[in-house]
């Protein structure tokens, strides 16, 4: 076998329909970047070229339904009202998909099969806005989050929105709030994070919300922690990521839960996952195409379907 065999890339698998995540926008050490990127999430490998945002931006927010993933808000400079949205099974630039109600950005971002949600944001936004996946139209106003605040985390089961963490001003919040998403209305308390932090990832299945990595005052955070989404309470430790990072995101096929990128405190380009029916720390995945921090990420396979 010649040389030149051992240089031919490998086809990335074909598209399965609840197995594709997609991470998109951020910050590539410095640079804004207008990239997207998806993985296989039953098939452990790198990041493969999806397309590109309308523009490079950073602090950009995410949910999605089984086909369709929506990218929103963000910052340029100044911040942009921008939703803009993929097709998970064709790789392709984003479409124009409307509006959210202001300026925004760092919000938490996540909804079901029917609605996408978006809430708090810059200012110590407190606003929950909503958008009917299927179609195309502007941002509508859902309620109110217990408490306004930016850098938050956000998943779904089928019937609950939850979000987590977050600052308000300059402080870390230990805060998680959940809504019903086929009502509109103000969120009601959950229950408290193990620790004080921002800039923190989440994901789920239908049954159980993972939040992993964060910011608070003391620095950097590995940990990843539990809720279950049925009921309330306080999170529960999980296990670990591989290093102390945030600004980083995720994304799940409801069984298994993917970790990306973030700040250690430099830009990485890690992927690491865990079971999310087993408590334990992370296991390597493999890469992203860069090393990203303050993106977006979400999959055609969440708990909200």
């Amino acid at each position: 076998m010649s040389v030149f065999a051992f240089m031919i890339k490998k086809p990335p698998p074909p598209y399965v329909q609840g197995e594709r995540g997609v991470f998109g926008g951020g910050r590539e050490n410095g640079t804004y970047t207008d990239s997207i990127e998806y993985i296989t999430i039953n098939s452990a490998g790198n990041g493969t070229d999806f397309g590109d945002l309308s523009a490079a931006k950073r602090y950009i927010t995410a949910c999605s339904s089984s086909t369709r993933g929506v990218f929103a808000g963000g910052y340029i400079s100044p911040e942009v009202n921008v939703m803009e949205y993929i097709t998970f099974s064709t790789t392709s630039n984003v479409t124009d998909f409307g509006d959210l109600i202001d300026t925004e950005r760092e919000m938490g971002g996540c909804g079901n099969e029917t609605r996408g949600i978006y809430a708090g944001g810059m200012s110590n936004q407190n606003r929950i806005q909503y958008i009917t996946i299927a179609t195309t139209g502007n941002a509508t106003d859902f309620g109110d989050l217990t408490q306004g605040r930016e850098g938050l985390a956000a998943f779904a089961s089928t019937t609950r929105a939850i979000w987590g963490g977050g600052k308000n001003g300059s402080t870390p919040r230990n805060t998680i709030d959940y809504v019903t998403i086929a009502t509109t209305g103000n969120a009601t308390d959950f229950g408290n994070l193990t620790d004080f932090k921002e800039m923190l990832a989440g994901c789920s299945s239908d049954t159980r919300g993972l939040f992993g990595g964060g910011f608070e005052s003391g620095g950097r955070r590995n940990v990843i922690e539990y809720i279950t989404i049925a009921s309330t309470g306080n999170g529960t430790d999980f296990g670990d990521l591989s290093s102390y990072r945030f600004s980083l995101s995720a994304c799940t096929n409801s069984t298994r839960a993917i970790f990306a990128g973030g700040l250690t405190p430099i830009n990485t380009d890690v992927l690491e996952y865990v079971t999310i029916d087993t408590l334990s720390n992370v296991t390597d995945f493999g890469d992203m195409t860069t090393t990203r921090a303050d993106f977006a990420g979400c999959s055609d396979g969440h708990g909200g379907l």
